[in-house]
């Protein structure tokens, strides 16, 4: 099944459309503070109103308070000398007591039905205040959201376009190898394969020389035979120097550099390559040199395969903690803006200075030449050694 191109415009669409509904909701967010805002004055007059009545209310409860209680004590007073007072007076008393009583009564549920009243107001405007709250510090936050995706998010496309060409530079970087491997069959193959198979068959020409000629002629024939070993060898060791050079190793990044530098130009023969050194000779971190030298060799090997330079200037400058690598020149240039999604050898040498938390500019003009830059922070041996120990 082909896989399905990415449409970053698909994704702009989405944005435009999220960015429209997020402005509608930050209105709509307005209108719920402001309705809020409204609810909240006029259920704080309410409560003013209903405060007020509570407390009239109270007042009057207790003014029907004492009332009862001096009823009371001439209730007593006629049930203890009813024989002093006429029926009349008694039931009058009485009545009297008892009415103040059931207004008492009254009064105290009107004042606890406005009380729960004043309890239920202040309830649902701490609940107002609070999403008035709520809603004056989500209006802010929305807009920072929506500036956010007005802005910054907007190049969200480009960044899922750059991965997803991560995930097709990671299979052509399989396909790469699949390549390399085929590419050293054949030159292993055509190369010192063949050299062998001829320095077999040489050997028993050797032989027969010296058996059925003279020896004259036979030692004639070990010089060429000496000649075609001695190719044989420099093909095998050009090989596993391209492979991985193990001067490397032993010697560091500059002596390598020079002798790989030196043994380019020789082979190919097509472009004068120059090495400048204006720093430090001294070793880096393996990690440091391996990924320098593979650097390098790929802007020397562009240079020469694909902008058919004539000369090349490797400036490699060394210092303390950073690490400048320039490589120029005379070539074809190339339009970056063309190249730039295109080329897997750019990304990939971009992937391998960003690895190192180094930066990579690469300027180019049709017609002109290109300069790539590399700046590395770099830490050598020593200084790693007394990292570990400290």
């Amino acid at each position: 099944m082909a896989k399905k191109k990415f449409d970053s415009r698909l994704l702009d669409q989405i944005l435009n459309k999220m960015i429209e509904t997020i402005g509608t909701s930050k209105d709509e967010i307005f209108q719920i503070s402001e309705k809020c805002r409204s609810e909240s004055e006029s259920i704080t007059e309410d409560l003013k109103e209903v405060n007020q009545m509570v407390i009239k209310v109270m007042n009057e409860g207790d003014q029907l308070d004492s009332q009862l209680q001096v009823a009371r004590r001439r209730l007593s007073e006629v049930s203890l000398h009813f024989q002093q007072f006429s029926e009349a007076e008694v039931r009058d008393a009485y009545e009297q007591a008892h009415q103040l009583q059931m207004n008492l009564m009254m009064k105290r549920q009107q004042e606890k039905k406005l009380m729960n009243r004043s309890d239920e107001l202040e309830r649902r405007l701490l609940g107002i205040r609070d999403t008035i709250d709520r809603a004056e510090e989500l209006i802010p936050q929305v807009s920072v959201v929506k500036s956010y995706l007005a802005s910054d998010l907007k190049e969200i496309g480009k960044a899922l376009e750059d991965a997803q060409l991560k995930q097709d530079f990671g299979l052509k970087i399989i396909e790469a190898q699949e390549e390399e491997r085929k590419r050293l069959s054949r030159e292993i193959h055509d190369g010192p394969a063949q050299m062998l198979a001829n320095v077999m068959m040489r050997s028993d020409l050797i032989e027969r020389i010296f058996r059925e000629r003279s020896a004259k002629e036979g030692f004639e024939e070990m010089k060429n035979f000496k000649k075609m070993v001695r190719s044989a060898l420099y093909e095998v060791r050009r090989i596993i120097y391209d492979l991985r050079p193990m001067a490397l190793d032993d010697l560091g990044l500059i002596p390598t550099l020079k002798k790989y530098l030196q043994t380019t130009e020789e082979y190919h023969n097509s472009s004068k390559i120059t090495f400048i050194n204006l720093g430090q000779d001294r070793r880096l971190l393996t990690k440091f040199e391996v990924s320098l030298f593979r650097l390098i060799q790929e802007s020397v090997h562009n240079a020469m395969k694909h902008a058919q330079a004539k000369e090349i200037v490797v400036t490699v400058d060394l210092r303390k903690n950073r690490l400048i690598v320039i490589v120029q020149d005379d070539g074809k240039g190339f339009d970056l803006n063309g190249v730039k999604f295109q080329s897997f050898g750019i990304i990939g040498m971009k992937e391998r200075v960003e690895l190192l938390d180094g930066e990579i500019t690469i300027d180019s003009q049709v017609g002109i030449g290109t300069t790539v830059r590399i700046e590395i922070p770099v830490e050598d041996e020593n200084q790693l050694n007394s990292a570990l120990k400290i």
